[in-house]
């Protein structure tokens, strides 16, 4: 029998194909430092978004498998940028004059707009831990600000100071030659303003570990690097964090991929060794545009959470990290409904098997039974059609076609009744188009009523072992005696005529739920044109 261990190595789950990679750096010896330190890095110059999430999930997914297959400890360090100076006011914040008084200040150094937190950096410092504690993610909390302020940097900032030629000879290679003009890695700040400098330095001394520039009104400091007086570019920044903590593992998005170089090349001239890498395709708005913290585009964090639990947002973040994928409402209820497949599926699959479906990931190795008896795309059909207002509304239907279901036995089919309800109201209900059907199909359709008006008045129970599965055969036959070449237009009309979407559940599943009286009701109004009118 495989062991877990054995499943892992083998596994080609991408979680697993990473923990490999960091195992490899120490098949040799053991790290010195006693850990495997995991990182991700957080810009908190937006609120955070779901890419941010995004970070934290799959790299918890890799730490996990790691933890599978190697007894040596790990921890997660959530590094928050928050020394970096504002550049602009984001859009989706409050008090947005206030905030362009404070143009160029380090983010830990700017008014909190919504008057909450000492500044705007502890602010959405603040909003990111609050996620990721509702996720349940065990991680360390780093600000850059503190790691700056309190020395604990400075050890990597006089080697930059040493090196410092070295490092420019890297980052100039990669900019215009008119930027390369005023290029320094060493952002001073202002003794006096506060603000975050981007000036070209007149002299870096090593041995003073200082570094001497003019500011806009040309005046002359001379700054230690040390303590937080100095911070570096982003760029710079990356690779001296790496070396600083020695870092094994870092995931960060496309658009960083072509600094990769960049950010390895400093690690090393600073004298660590460059992490392991995984890159992944960024996320897309409804328009297909780059999900951005300061347009506050895409899916919120908090607006994925008011339709959907948890778990589903997870199992969208474990799909396919390296392709590019829309986050707009309509992709909730899919990840909803794969998860729980994924869930039902788990207990009977051998190990080999568990250890690549992403379940296993999700809950690091120990998944919850899934008690969703309905799914939640049938959910949405159903308040269509019940035009029910709140959960209480669905569980008569539920109750009549899984007797067994209550709120408190299957509770996340409970809460998945709640977000149904919810969805539908927002998104459903307001697009929808009835349409009356084209004669052959309104033959067909008064063919199906026929049918199932003549089915016995008992429990569905009682006709057939499986309800759902013997009114879809129904379902089908009607629309093979009728002549339809390609039953998918079939059923697409079911869905357009009846619900009001070209696109819809099982039909005899949705029967089952529902009720035959019920459907054959239904069927009735939209033939009337109750439906179109309506």
């Amino acid at each position: 029998m495989t062991s877990l261990r054995e499943a892992g190595m083998k596994s080609k789950a991408w979680p697993f194909e990473e923990a490999r990679r960091v195992l490899k750096r120490y098949e040799k010896a053991a790290p010195e430092k006693g850990y495997v330190l995991f990182e991700t890095g957080y810009g908190p110059s937006g609120l955070p978004h779901i890419g941010t999430f995004g970070e934290v999930a799959r790299t918890t997914m890799i730490r996990r498998a790691f933890e599978v297959i190697s007894d040596i400890p790990t921890r997660l360090l959530c590094f928050s940028d928050d020394m970096d100076g504002m550049r602009k006011v984001p859009e989706n914040v409050p008090n947005q004059e206030l905030l362009r008084q404070h143009m160029q200040k380090p983010l830990t150094s700017v008014p909190d707009p919504f008057e909450q937190y000492e500044s705007f950096g502890h602010h959405n410092n603040a909003m990111l831990r609050r996620f990721l504690d509702t996720f349940g993610f065990e991680y360390e909390f780093a600000s850059a600000t503190d790691y700056y302020k309190q020395g604990k940097l400075d050890a990597v900032l006089l080697r930059a100071a040493e090196r410092y030629d070295d490092i420019m000879a890297v980052m100039l290679k990669s900019l215009r030659e008119e930027r390369q003009q005023t290029y320094s890695c060493f952002l001073p700040i202002h003794p006096e303003t506060g603000r975050v400098l981007y000036v070209p330095m007149k002299n870096v001394d090593a041995r003073e570990g200082t570094v001497t520039f003019d500011d806009e009104e040309g005046r002359e400091w001379t700054l230690p690097v040390t303590g937080g007086n100095v911070k570096l570019q982003w760029k710079p920044d990356f690779g001296a964090r790496w070396a600083a903590l020695d870092v094994d593992f870092e995931m960060y998005g496309k658009d960083h991929s072509t600094n990769t170089p960049i950010y390895d090349g400093i690690c090393e001239i600073l004298g660590g060794r460059k992490p392991e890498h995984f890159t992944y395709e960024l996320f897309l708005d409804a328009n297909g545009e780059k999900i951005s913290k300061s347009k506050g585009n895409g899916l919120s964090i908090d607006e994925w959470l008011t339709y959907a639990a948890t778990e589903s947002l997870s199992y969208f973040m474990y799909l396919k990290p390296k392709t590019a994928k829309r986050m707009h409402f309509d992709v909730i209820p899919k990840a909803v409904d794969e998860y729980h497949q994924q869930l039902r599926a788990f207990p009977t699959q051998p190990v080999e098997k568990q250890v690549d479906n992403p379940v296993w990931h999700i809950h690091g190795g120990q998944p919850p039974e899934s008690r969703m008896v309905v799914s939640f795309a049938m959910l949405l059909n159903l308040a269509s059609v019940a035009g029910a207002t709140g959960k209480d509304g669905l569980w008569g239907f539920i109750r009549r076609y899984a007797p067994e279901a209550s709120p408190e036995a299957n509770p996340d089919l409970d809460q998945a009744a709640a977000f149904a309800v919810r969805y539908f109201n927002d998104f459903v209900a307001p697009t929808r188009q009835f349409r009356l059907p084209e004669p052959a199909e309104r033959a067909a359709i008064e063919d199906l009523r026929a049918r199932l008006a003549a089915l016995p008045e008992k429990d569905l129970h009682e006709i057939y072992d499986d309800p759902s599965e013997g009114l879809q055969t129904l379902v089908f036959a009607v629309g093979k005696d009728h002549g339809f070449e390609n039953l998918r237009a079939w059923f697409q009309a079911l869905y357009e005529v009846l619900l009001g979407a070209s696109q819809g559940p099982r039909f005899g599943g949705f029967v089952a739920l529902y009720g035959v009286t019920e459907t054959v009701a239904l069927i009735d109004r939209a033939l009337a044109g109750e439906l179109v009118a309506g």
